[in-house]
């Protein structure tokens, strides 16, 4: 008869398993691939990443409000994080340059994407697993004013990663982006679901072995 001693190493690598796991920076598809999650930042991006074509500030940023995809609406421009204390160059709140992965677009370039600064977003496989029309060579505006001067948004430069601002009048390019998930429904277990399958587990044969006993 086996004994709880012939169970216990599997078990505790059960339970193991949620208390060590961690969510890992991955995207998912959602929404039938019209969107991607990203676990990382908890944010929904629009898998088309020129869904519009070019674009003042202000038209971008009413674009964006009005989408709804798959029935999911409050869709906006990505953010920027500013001062960014991640950029190559850190004065006085200018946040720009190279590496800037506090912003959005950042986070999805540097990290998602595993790229480095002076590499386009197209030459990323595995975000060419998820969206379509990257830019390369070209900016792609921000929802956050440039602090100093109102007159002007963050942008950020898909072709080789540089985060700086732009007038808001110029015409660059948008991609629509939403906090949270959309629905994707169990895609990535939680490390806390699973390391209570753990405990259940643990539980589940004590209470067998004394049935037994």
């Amino acid at each position: 008869m086996k004994t709880m001693k012939h169970y216990f190493p599997i078990l505790l690598l059960l339970a193991g398993v949620g208390f060590t796991s961690t969510s890992e920076a991955a995207l998912y598809q959602r929404l039938g691939g019209l969107a991607v999650y990203d676990s990382d930042f908890n944010i929904t991006w629009l898998a088309d990443a020129n869904a519009n074509g070019l674009m003042t500030w202000q038209t971008a940023k009413d674009w964006a409000t009005g989408l709804n995809v798959g029935g999911y609406t409050g869709w906006r421009l990505p953010t920027t994080l500013q001062p960014d204390p991640s950029c190559y160059i850190q004065s006085g709140g200018y946040s720009v340059g190279y590496n800037c992965t506090g912003s959005e677009l950042g986070h999805l370039f540097y990290i998602e994407g595993g790229l480095t600064q002076g590499q386009s977003i197209t030459s990323s496989a595995y975000l060419a697993q998820f969206f379509t029309n990257m830019q390369n060579l070209f900016y792609y505006w921000s929802g956050t004013d440039y602090a100093p001067d109102p007159r002007h948004a963050w942008d950020f430069n898909t072709g080789i990663g540089s985060q700086f601002i732009a007038s808001k009048v110029n015409n660059i390019y948008a991609w629509a982006v939403r906090s949270g998930d959309v629905g994707g429904g169990g895609s990535v277990p939680e490390p806390g679901v699973i390391g209570l399958m753990g405990i259940g587990a643990l539980a589940w044969a004590g209470t067998r072995q004394k049935r037994r006993g």
